[in-house]
């Protein structure tokens, strides 16, 4: 099991530098990936993912897909053989593109089934007085069942161990993005949430995001003003601050 917190989220263009010992650039790679995230409609179970060289060197790539969930307001990764790449391993030439096909082998049911595929460049042989660093990147994939879904979002503050955090359970069929959150106290001060790795709240999972800033106005059951962006649309609702048993 992977966690996605120690992985950085896909990039449309990512440059991969080798850099000689010796004090000069020895050659650069650069990556780009279209798209960064795959949305596969009701029905569908194919896609494909286009994978271009920039550099000016070969490079080599392997891909492999994960089962996504959220536990414990963490995303994990899980081996899974429910996506398959073709190609998983290849090599691809400066200034050539590699088109990856991703086959989902069932349709998913009763809500969205989610999954990353992981993009490793697998490192090119070591010469004495250069370091080599390779990237990975974490493309999502979110596949739809049949039946019309939708996510559900409810959010209220929660005060656990002297840190109050914005929690958000999603007991809906689908994911939701949310970004740009920002809290206003009655007195008109706005609190912002810690950036986690991700804004995915999957269906079925509960997101926790500390206050970065804390203060005595906390430590009430005050209403707050929470606004947000989500992939629905924005969001401006009263959140309460509630004891954790």
């Amino acid at each position: 099991m992977i966690s996605c917190r120690s992985m950085a989220i896909a990039n449309a263009l990512v440059a991969v530098f080798v850099v000689s010992l010796t004090g000069g650039l020895a050659g650069a790679q650069a990556l780009k990936v279209i798209p960064v995230n795959i949305q596969m409609p009701p029905g569908q179970r194919t896609a494909t993912l286009t994978v271009i060289n920039e550099g000016s060197t070969e490079t080599a790539i392997q891909i492999r897909a994960y089962a996504w969930d959220q536990a414990d307001g963490s995303d994990q990764l899980t081996t899974s053989n429910e996506v398959m790449a073709s190609p998983p391993l290849t090599s691809i030439a400066p200034g050539a593109t590699q088109v990856v096909r991703l086959v989902l082998r069932r349709t998913p049911e009763g809500r969205e089934a989610t999954y990353r595929i992981l993009l490793d460049q697998i490192p090119p042989a070591a010469v004495p007085g250069e370091v080599k660093i390779v990237l990975r990147m974490s493309i999502p994939i979110f596949a739809q069942p049949t039946n019309r879904t939708a996510p559900h979002v409810k959010f209220h503050l929660e005060r656990d161990a002297g840190q109050v955090y914005l929690v958000g359970i999603n007991d809906g069929l689908r994911h939701e993005a949310i970004r740009d959150i920002v809290l206003l106290t009655s007195d008109g001060r706005k609190l912002k949430t810690a950036s986690g790795a991700t804004p995915y709240i999957l269906a079925g999972a509960t997101r926790r995001w500390p206050i970065a800033e804390q203060g005595p106005h906390l430590l009430t059951k005050e209403t707050l003003r929470m606004t947000a962006r989500a992939d629905t649309g924005a969001i401006e609702q009263q959140v309460r601050v509630v004891e954790v048993p």
